[in-house]
């Protein structure tokens, strides 16, 4: 027995004050590069409407290829991965988690 995986992509906002929690997007990858492209994306979203000392670690992320292949490495033994931002008031978290599939 095969086990492949599909991902699922997430990104939600966690309101600190009152615990809210927004799903803000979501999106089926079928391969772990397409799933780091999503996220990578979303990641530009999100820091986009950020001031700029709270969009600093995306920024850093974005550039980051040695942390990219671990994600790829991740994604591809069957491993979620995650990646937060945060300000003051509002926690992100963007994540990616396999979903297996036997064949």
């Amino acid at each position: 027995m095969l086990t492949l995986f599909n991902y699922w992509c997430e990104a939600v906002a966690r309101v600190e004050e009152s615990g809210h929690t927004h799903l803000l997007s979501t999106q089926p990858a079928s391969t772990p590069r397409l799933a780091l492209r999503w996220l990578r994306g979303r990641v530009r979203d999100v820091a986009e409407q950020l001031d700029p000392a709270p969009a600093q670690p995306a920024s850093y992320w974005l550039d980051d290829q040695l942390e990219h292949e671990r994600a790829l490495s991740a994604l591809a033994a069957g491993e979620a991965y995650a990646f937060v931002l945060a300000d003051d008031t509002t926690r992100y978290v963007l994540s990616v988690r396999p979903i297996g599939t036997e064949r």
